[in-house]
């Protein structure tokens, strides 16, 4: 523990259970001196065991339906009453595709699924950003970071129309994290994670076959969600006041290989 966000307090969005990087990053945030508001959809926390979070953590647990401008205002603003002024950090973890739970593959997919997966993963995120801009609820030098990963550069088949959404969540971040710089002197980023076995990542076909490949095509292997949480308390602390409008890889060095010598020994 440094304390490196003693006083800070936030809003995390997205734990369902203790295998959430959402989750992991809230027990390190408490660890770390935060005191922040939890949410999620409702059923969502019908669904998972987000009281057991809350009551570990100190924090009060606020539904919103991320796609809801309404929920959305009505989080914010309880959320500042009880952490008794403006917001340090935020954390958008949230991510759903319906047409992959429904097996539709991204040749023929459904386009009202399409809409509603779009809706919830990555435009959910700008309406976030929007509710806090217009309400001027970022304290300065805040930090507002969201989860991605690399398929939103390059294919993977697998992860079918969750590509779209992530490369979509990332102009976001470029896009709206201009204005939050320019007139709150707030960081806003992105952060493109290792595949890591959580319950939205075990829903796509081949997870398991892929995590492994990924362990050995990655000079340091891959990063788990307790080590994603340490990177995002980074991206939360003070010591990172001028990173902004990037998307940081956080995967054990994957993107930047061609080959290793572990993969080649597959195929020789």
């Amino acid at each position: 523990m440094y304390n490196l966000l003693k006083g800070k307090k936030g809003i995390i969005f997205g734990a369902l259970n203790e295998n959430s990087i959402a989750w992991k990053t809230a027990e390190r945030a408490f660890e770390e001196g935060a005191e922040f508001v939890l949410t999620n959809a409702p059923a969502s926390i019908r669904m998972g065991q987000l009281d057991v979070l809350a009551k570990k953590t100190n924090a009060q647990i606020i539904p919103a339906d991320a796609t809801s401008i309404e929920d959305l205002e009505n989080l914010v603003e309880k959320s500042m009453g009880i952490l008794g002024g403006k917001i340090d950090f935020v954390l958008h973890s949230i991510g759903m595709s319906v047409n992959v739970r429904k097996n539709k593959p991204y040749t023929d997919p459904n386009y009202d699924f399409t809409e509603k997966g779009w809706d919830v993963s990555a435009v959910s995120f700008h309406k976030v950003l929007n509710v806090l801009y217009h309400k001027k609820a970022m304290k300065d030098w805040g930090s507002i970071v969201a989860l991605t990963y690399m398929a939103a550069q390059r294919v993977f088949p697998d992860y079918n129309d969750m590509a779209d959404n992530k490369a979509y969540l990332e102009s976001i971040a470029r896009s709206f994290g201009y204005y939050f710089g320019r007139d709150f002197n707030v960081r806003v980023n992105t952060i493109s994670q290792s595949p890591t076995p959580t319950t939205a990542g075990n829903g796509v076909k081949g997870f398991d076959g892929f995590i492994n490949f990924s362990e050995k095509m990655s000079p340091l292997g891959n990063a788990s969600a307790a080590d994603c949480a340490d990177y995002t308390i980074s991206l939360f602390s003070d010591l990172t006041k001028k990173v902004t409008l990037q998307n940081l890889f956080h995967d054990g060095g994957f993107s930047n290989m061609g080959i290793s010598d572990a993969v080649m020994e597959k195929f020789e």
